[in-house]
């Protein structure tokens, strides 16, 4: 076997420091992660972080919540190109019940994503934007950098923005629990290996 495809099939090594964390004993969190940086990287009950999903912690901490679903190379604390310094030191939170989907970056500086979000496949949410409690975005929409989003807000691709009255907060936490429940069986979890 030559040595080029012996190097292909090494495991993939992680790019920058080994974050300092602290995990719930109840988390599911994929071996090929990656968790990267100088601050603490909080992860609460019974949430679940996809392999390939990135928590990037170099420019602020990161808390996600409870019950939540960090999908497969989402990037939570992604540096941002805006200038304005932030007065926050938490990079980013993730309240309780949130999903933030494939390919969604979030980006640090003070960023908080409310109870019950959905932050669809490939959204961006900006630096310092404050999304309100069960905020959907739609597949590829964005949230500008300070943007302050009010509760139950749907934001489409096209800019387009609804307030959902349909009232099904408590349904959707149900789903979620549910799927949580599915995924802690699918993913192997190997939380030791970003711990110590």
């Amino acid at each position: 076997m030559s040595s080029s495809k012996r190097q292909s099939i090494l495991p993939r090594i992680q790019s920058g420091p080994k974050a300092p964390v602290n995990f719930s004993s109840s988390i599911t969190i994929a071996d090929s992660a990656i968790l990267t940086g100088n601050h603490t990287i909080n992860i609460s009950s019974e949430s679940v972080v996809h392999p390939r999903a990135k928590l990037d912690s170099s420019n602020g901490r990161i808390t996600i919540g409870r019950r939540c679903i960090i999908y497969e190379r989402s990037n939570i604390g992604a540096a941002s190109a805006d200038p304005t310094p932030s007065e926050s030191r938490d990079g980013v939170v993730v309240s309780d019940y949130a999903t933030v989907e494939a390919g969604a970056v979030v980006e640090s500086g003070g960023t908080m994503i409310g109870e019950g979000c959905l932050i669809g496949v490939g959204c961006k949410v900006g630096k310092g934007a404050k999304l309100g409690k069960h905020c959907t975005l739609t597949p590829q929409s964005v949230v500008q950098p300070w943007e302050t989003i009010p509760d139950f807000t749907v934001i489409y691709s096209n800019g387009t923005r609804r307030l959902d009255k349909r009232g099904v907060a408590d349904l959707k936490h149900k789903a979620q629990a549910r799927q949580i429940e599915v995924l802690r069986k699918l993913i192997s979890s190997n939380p030791a290996k970003f711990q110590g």
